[in-house]
């Protein structure tokens, strides 16, 4: 078997369930052996940024192996910005990279596609992953690549594989998995034994969850956990969407000043705020109303737990909840908490639509059908999915990147064959949107939700003097055809119930609802969050 074979049975070993990709004359050789094998499904889309958004989707939502394949220089660099936003918020992405040949460089010409050095992509990787290898050996191969696989699945971020072109067909040897590592018994429960006393003698302990809790598959247990401690559970805003489908004690989701204020109190009055798996960010926490003091919380994420000034080291956040779940066997404590409660109920009527009235319309959809993924991009679309009742979420809440939404989507629908709903504003669609032309070559059929305020709007909120922040109506809906879609564009609320029951009773391609909405119009979560912002930055 050759290398690039025994690379795909390694990835695919590893969890990866597809290859996203736009191929490249360095890349060619390899992708032919993808394509041919089928080892791994492939599908192609039409910009490495939506490449690699689509593979950290199908990473997110399955904490498993992504995959993003590309050609040297001029495709792996135009991937940076997604690489970087899936290192940012520790997504497991694998990045496969076509390279020069080993002999190239010796015709003393520059190559194309080559930056400075034939070398630079290889080193500006290495600021964006975790571990990195070029297979320019095929004896060595095997372990190259079970380390760094281990290495993504291990820290949840992403790793870099380079694929000289000269290497692709090489024989190789079978890939071997890494055993997992060992952990201290006595370290971890030395480390459970001050989290569950710190718990018990709290007199209001509260559990948040973040992004780690999906990344490592905990999602069951950490509801298991929460039930028998009888702690309520917040997410943050990274972590919106976790255990949406679990029996768990879940208020609402923490956005400080933004956020609902029984939850905001809820957990700045904590007096034991155990943070499981969540990165402490800003967009997680700098908008308290009330400064949370992370040295009296209990801290467990990046393969550590903080607990005080107390650190232990080495400890995986899967051993420190099978542990705790050990030590803590049931049976669950009886107790009960009031959840966020959410708008529905949109009224059928000539009113022009709000982001709020978004959120409504969807809260009613899901009700009366089922729930649906989502992938949103960020700005007001992700304040507005924050007013949606819970259900699986894929978003760049910390990284904060445009763009993501669309290719985000439809890695979902490529990694759980499910339909997914798209949130996405006009700037962002203009970055990305095009990827739907891609749709109709897969049979995906998500349904894509575009506010159109002809505008940067969240920009505006924070500088409304700019005009720069003004754009054009680009007439979206009836591009959609072109791309193999349908779309509509609505601009009241009856018109936007009207189009959603069109969308979802329509399988098959792809829907595109335009909504048009008046400039300086937010949903009522990004108002308190400006308002909250503003309020804070006058105080200092």
């Amino acid at each position: 078997m050759n290398l690039t074979e025994q690379l795909l049975h390694a990835l695919k070993k590893h969890g990866a369930q597809q290859i996203f990709g736009i191929p490249g004359d360095f890349a060619l050789p390899y992708f032919r052996i993808i394509e041919e094998s089928q080892i791994l499904p492939l599908y192609t889309l039409s910009h490495e940024p939506g490449v690699g958004f689509a593979a950290d989707a199908a990473a997110r939502i399955n904490g498993s192996l992504g995959v993003a394949a590309v050609t040297y220089g001029a495709g792996a660099l135009n991937m940076i910005n997604s690489v970087a936003a899936a290192f940012a918020e520790k997504s497991p992405l694998v990045v496969l990279s076509g390279g020069p040949g080993k002999n190239e460089s010796r015709s003393g010409l520059l190559l194309h596609h080559q930056a400075k050095t034939l070398d630079s992509q290889f080193q500006i990787f290495k600021e964006i992953t975790c571990d990195q290898v070029r297979l320019d050996d095929a004896e060595r191969a095997p372990a190259d690549i079970a380390r760094v696989l281990a290495s993504c699945l291990r820290h949840s971020e992403p790793v870099y594989i380079e694929i000289p072109r000269d290497m692709v067909a090489e024989p190789c040897a079978e890939v071997v998995p890494e055993a997992a590592q060992k952990v201290d018994p006595d370290a971890l429960d030395a480390c459970v034994d001050e989290i569950l006393e710190r718990l018990a003698q709290a007199k209001s302990p509260v559990l948040m969850v973040g992004v780690e809790v999906r990344r490592y598959g905990l999602e069951d247990k950490v509801a298991t956990l929460s039930r028998r401690l009888g702690l309520p559970v917040v997410t943050s805003f990274m972590g919106r969407g976790l255990l949406s489908e679990q029996d768990a004690p879940l208020v609402g989701t923490y956005m400080g000043v933004a956020g609902f204020p029984e939850v905001t109190q809820l957990v700045e009055s904590s007096d034991s705020l155990f943070l499981l798996g969540e990165i402490i960010c800003d967009t997680n926490f700098a908008v308290s109303e009330t400064k949370i003091d992370m040295r009296k919380t209990i801290q467990a994420l990046n393969g550590q737990v903080n607990i005080g000034y107390h650190t232990y080291s080495k400890l995986p956040l899967a051993a420190v909840v099978n542990r705790m779940l050990e030590r803590v066997p049931g049976p669950d404590k009886a107790f009960s908490v009031t959840p966020q409660l959410f708008p529905v109920g949109l009224p059928d009527d000539g009113q022009s639509i709000t982001p709020t009235d978004i959120a409504t319309a969807v809260n009613d959809l899901m009700a009366k059908h089922s729930k649906m993924p989502i992938a949103s991009d960020m700005g007001d679309c992700l304040f507005t999915a924050m007013e949606i009742k819970h259900t699986a979420l894929v978003a760049p809440g910390y990284y904060a990147t445009m763009g993501f939404g669309v290719p985000a989507g439809l890695g979902l629908q490529a990694a759980t064959g499910e339909r997914p709903l798209i949130l996405v504003g006009d700037g962002a669609f203009q970055m990305t949107g095009w990827e739907l032309g891609n749709c109709r070559r897969y049979g995906w059929d998500p349904i894509v939700l575009v506010f159109n305020n002809a505008s940067w709007e969240m920009l505006r909120t924070f500088q409304p003097e700019s005009s720069f922040n003004n754009l054009d109506h680009w007439g979206f809906a009836e591009m959609a055809s072109g791309m193999g879609g349908d779309g509509v564009r609505v601009g009241t609320r009856a018109e936007l119930k009207a189009a959603l029951d069109n969308a979802v009773a329509t399988r098959g391609k792809f829907q595109l609802i335009e909504i048009t909405i008046p400039r300086g119009v937010l949903s009522d979560t990004l108002a308190r969050f400006v308002a909250g912002v503003k309020r804070l930055n006058a105080a200092k």
